[in-house]
């Protein structure tokens, strides 16, 4: 994975980071670190994997502690994106006591969560190697999460769908009971409303639907199959003829991801990637300097 594709700035990790902060330390700060802790004395600690998987996280790993003491150094020994192996060695901090214990617990969850959405991200990618299939994540991300959650899908190999509602027109069910679910008169308004970079797509789940959009002539960019068998995939493959983006959706895992992809579609959201994820497990050994 290159790294220019996994880049973002702290700017938007800084906000998610401050807040999470904000929120372990209350009014009264670190009161077990307080009580304890005799003089300035300095710790380091070493980020260990206790699980295969892939990374992903370091750079909200060293902004729970800079943001806490800038005398704080934190030391990458492995890259964004990067397959790691139990036991792995993937990080440093050192750094006076209070930033190093009051930022581990924050470092860690975003940490082993963010890591955990790349490695699940990365077994889905390996389940559909050789298709051709992009795997995506969805909008259905954890309130304050989405730039950090879809960054940790790009880290494992997959990429990203829409960001926000501002992104592309996205007709589902509930939008065309506007239209009294009239799919031509809905697609002609939003192709109207629609500037010429913005994608249209819409949503059907039969594949009548599917061919009463393909005769419109304000046809859609791409189709969201939805919850369609890998049979009904490959009858609505044929029926799009490459003339719009096949995406399938709904119900897809690890075990029929691969018979999904066969079916001929462009793409596999799966909005379980970032929705509930298993955190992958990483450990923080602290030791004094």
């Amino acid at each position: 994975m290159a790294l220019e594709t996994l880049f973002l700035p702290d700017l938007l990790w800084e906000p998610v980071i401050s807040n999470a902060l904000r929120e372990d330390f209350g009014t009264g700060g670190d009161v077990t670190t307080q009580a304890l802790m005799q003089g300035q004395p300095t710790l380091r600690a070493s980020f260990v994997a206790r699980q295969d998987g892939r990374l992903a996280g370091l750079p909200g790993a060293r902004l729970a502690f800079t943001l806490l003491d800038g005398r704080t150094r934190f030391t990458p020994f492995r890259q964004e994106g990067d397959r790691i192996t139990r036991g792995d060695v993937l990080a440093e901090v050192e750094g006076p006591a209070s930033a190093v214990l009051g930022g581990e617990r924050v470092a860690l969850n975003l940490l082993s969560h963010l890591s955990g959405i790349a490695t699940t991200t990365g077994q889905i990618v390996n389940a559909v190697e050789g298709t051709g299939v992009s795997i995506c994540c969805t909008r259905k991300t954890l309130p304050g999460l989405r730039a950090l959650q879809k960054y940790a899908v790009r880290a494992g190999g997959g990429s990203n769908h829409r960001h926000r509602l501002d992104d592309a027109i996205m007709l589902k069910d509930n939008h065309l009971a506007l239209f009294g679910s009239n799919i031509p008169a809905a697609l002609a308004a939003a192709r109207q409303r629609a500037g010429h970079l913005m994608k249209i797509e819409l949503e059907v789940d039969s594949l009548a639907q599917l061919a009463e959009a393909l005769d419109c002539p304000d046809g859609p960019d791409a189709y969201l199959l939805d919850n369609m068998t890998p049979a009904m995939l490959r009858e609505a493959v044929n029926m799009i003829e490459g003339r719009a983006i096949a995406e399938a959706s709904g119900g897809i895992t690890p075990d029929t991801a691969r018979s999904i992809a066969e079916s001929g579609v462009d793409i596999l959201s799966l909005g379980w990637l970032t929705h509930s994820v298993k955190a992958l497990d990483i450990g923080l050994d602290i030791r004094t300097a």
